[in-house]
């Protein structure tokens, strides 16, 4: 019953996602619809992302496993916001003016390098198929779990990833929009229920299970004040370098729906609210508490699973499926988001063709290719990306301190010595999460050793820029030719 009530909603959420399609003649409706959503769509497009497998797999599983470490998803995104808030209508009006469809196309048009633009489209293109095989991967273990079969997980990573390439390739950004409605309906009832429901079989309710962890284990509730690696070091790091890589747009795939607003005033008032939103990420923590008191009860809680075994053992299996059913949609959507933000960059940025018909069909295969190389790793080698996996959102939150330098009427920052930051950074980022540094940097977030590098090493080279340049009389700082315009 689980199985097939999870797969009726598979069906259900790529039969929404087809009926978003509008006519996609260009890769300018496909990616960013035209650029006239409003604030209920964006809405669901940047809220949605704060939703994925991770909110019912991974802050569970981190509670059950670290306490109150778990709690550094809560702040990031509410700070991410402000960032949004102000940077984002400056970039709307970028894009709007100068075309720009991808984060690739802003580098390249703000420091007049098709290059830089190459190079950033090809570090997001790296950075986001782990995560898109996060996402894969996550929904065949939600349906494993739920359902005890490893062959089923396996079927509905298949097939939801054949549903979510459907309607990805007929409807596009648009399409995504749409199944971000029921998406986001879906978790925010799952996890009311839940919250509710999971305290209440095992404890008798949410305040007895805090009094009995605070009695029994009331180390889980604090952060050790150390540079171990769930230590406040880490900690402290890691809601900063999360912050700074949301909030100055560091991942490729959450700027189509940033460019696909109507107008700046959407931006604006989406982000004043959009923090309020992220209160639920709090319900997953408290059931992973929950999974803590349950493992001192004497239950055999699996550690990598602890949400959905809880969901297994206090509800009924009808509601077990409804509630596997959101959690596929919490891996389908950002799937779909991902895969556009990675085709989009290929067919924009990667490999131009001429003509519209040839970039969107380059567009198109791309997607194909992507999801059915992460659906093969997902299925033969689910570990296999696991270490590039660590890399990605520091290593993204590199193009950081690029993006702010070329923000403003004036860039302050040469392209080569832009470029020779971004690649130091990573390179830090790399050396540290590949070679597992950790005890080197003391537990602190690899992204933020990064940015501190990648900040010295721009500095420097912009020095040695400036000298040359003066010596031949070039500039050494660009005006904006778009400053009459904006």
């Amino acid at each position: 019953m689980i199985l097939t009530i999870a797969l009726i909603g598979m069906a259900v959420i790529a039969a929404l996602g087809i009926r978003g399609r509008r006519s996609s003649r260009d890769l300018s409706e496909w990616t960013v619809g035209g650029r006239n959503f409003g604030k209920g769509a964006t809405w669901f497009l940047q809220a949605g992302e704060g939703f994925t497998t991770f909110t019912f797999l991974g802050v569970a599983n981190r509670t059950f496993v670290g306490g109150a470490t778990a709690t550094y998803a809560i702040p990031y995104i509410p700070l991410s916001y402000i960032g949004v808030y102000f940077l984002g209508p400056r970039l709307w009006r970028l894009a709007k003016a100068r075309e720009y469809l991808t984060q690739a196309d802003y580098f390249a048009d703000r420091y007049r390098s098709p290059l830089f633009g190459k190079l950033v489209a090809l570090i997001g293109v790296i950075f986001l198929l782990p995560y898109l095989q996060l996402q894969i991967t996550g929904l065949g273990t939600i349906v494993q779990l739920v359902t005890g079969s490893r062959s089923s997980g396996h079927w509905s990573m298949v097939i939801a990833t054949a549903l979510m390439v459907a309607f990805v390739l007929w409807s596009g950004i648009r399409g995504i929009a749409n199944t971000a409605y029921l998406k986001d309906a879906l978790m925010i009832g799952a996890m009311i229920v839940l919250v509710i429901a999971i305290p209440a079989h095992f404890a008798g309710g949410i305040g007895d299970v805090f009094r009995e962890i605070q009695r029994s284990a009331p180390q889980l509730l604090t952060v050790p004040h150390n540079d171990g690696p769930a230590g406040s070091n880490w900690w402290i790091s890691g809601v900063l370098i999360s912050a700074i890589g949301s909030a100055f747009f560091t991942l490729p795939h959450l700027w189509p729906p940033l460019l696909a607003s109507r107008d700046e005033q959407v931006i604006r008032s989406n982000n004043t609210w959009l923090p309020l939103y992220q209160v639920v990420i709090i319900l997953p923590i408290i059931i992973g508490f929950t999974g803590v008191l349950a493992a001192l009860h004497g239950f055999r809680v699996p550690p990598g699973g602890v949400l959905l075994w809880l969901t297994g053992q206090a509800l009924p299996d009808w509601l077990v499926g409804v509630i596997a059913v959101a959690a596929a949609a919490a891996a389908m959507v950002p799937a779909a988001a991902i895969s556009l933000g990675i085709s989009s960059l290929v067919a924009r940025n990667l490999i131009p063709l001429r003509g519209a018909r040839a970039t969107l069909a380059l567009n198109h295969g791309t997607v194909i290719v992507v999801a059915c190389l992460t659906l093969l790793l997902a299925i033969q080698r689910p570990s296999a990306l696991a270490d590039l996996l660590l890399l990605t959102f520091s290593g993204l939150a590199q193009t950081a301190p690029a993006f702010l330098a070329a923000l403003g009427d004036r860039r302050p920052l040469g392209k080569y010595p832009a470029m020779a930051g971004l690649l130091s950074g990573i390179g830090v980022v790399a050396w540290v999460e590949i070679g597992k540094h950790y005890a080197a940097v003391h537990n602190i977030n690899s992204g933020i050793i990064g940015l501190a590098v990648n900040l010295a090493v721009c500095v420097v080279a912009q020095g040695i820029w400036m000298l040359r340049t003066s010596r031949t009389g070039e500039p050494v700082a660009e005006s904006d030719a778009l400053t009459a315009e904006l």
